[in-house]
């Protein structure tokens, strides 16, 4: 079962920087927002377009990225930091450490860009689209490459189910962000593996 962590402390910074640094960068945007800044990085960072008003965000491109740093409240920050903490370090081992943070922040924008492009008029914030792209990676491993041991894979499906459930249930969850990110994870991950058979059948 690849998700069950037994790393102390010290050899998770070690082996999963990335995810560490991602994890840490989450937490001190939203404390440092929330006590000392007056919601001042959300105000400037999340997300959002309407058609009268940086439509597609272009008028401020950079939120497509700041907003995946950025949290509405606690319940918000713990519940995607918990799920990076546990879910991404066998990504991060898979990919290496530059390419699972090219693929993270991808998957992140991916979600954003999905949002807007169904809903023009949109705005939201979170982890939530770059974390589900983990998920869409691992979706395309179980699924087609079978390469998740049985329980990984129930764990895959099971946290899936429930997670569509809780984003078509509960009110004002960004709902294509999610979808968006867990179809650039699907889709990024199939390309990865396509770079890799075809790198060793000599084509690259």
């Amino acid at each position: 079962m690849i998700f069950l962590r037994y790393e102390s402390f010290g050899s998770y910074l070690r082996m999963f920087p990335v995810t560490a640094a991602i994890i840490a960068i989450n937490i001190l945007v939203y404390a440092a927002d929330h006590l000392f800044l007056d919601g001042q990085l959300m105000e400037h960072g999340f997300f959002y377009s309407s058609p009268h008003d940086n439509y597609f965000s272009l008028d401020e491109p950079w939120r497509y990225v700041t907003a995946v740093f950025l949290h509405l409240d606690l319940q918000h920050i713990c519940y995607n930091m918990f799920s990076m903490l546990v879910f991404a370090p066998p990504l991060e081992r898979l990919l290496g450490h530059v390419k699972y943070a090219a693929f993270y922040l991808l998957s992140g924008i991916a979600g954003n860009l999905l949002s807007v492009i169904v809903d023009h008029s949109t705005a939201g914030a979170g982890a939530s689209g770059a974390i589900y792209g983990v998920f869409g990676a691992y979706l395309f491993l179980a699924l087609l490459k079978r390469s998740l041991d049985v329980n990984s894979r129930k764990t895959v499906y099971s946290i899936l189910v429930f997670g569509i459930i809780y984003t078509l249930v509960v009110p004002n969850i960004g709902i294509w962000a999610h979808f968006g990110g867990l179809l650039a994870g699907f889709v990024l991950m199939y390309l990865y593996d396509w770079y890799l058979i075809a790198k060793r059948n000599g084509r690259y």
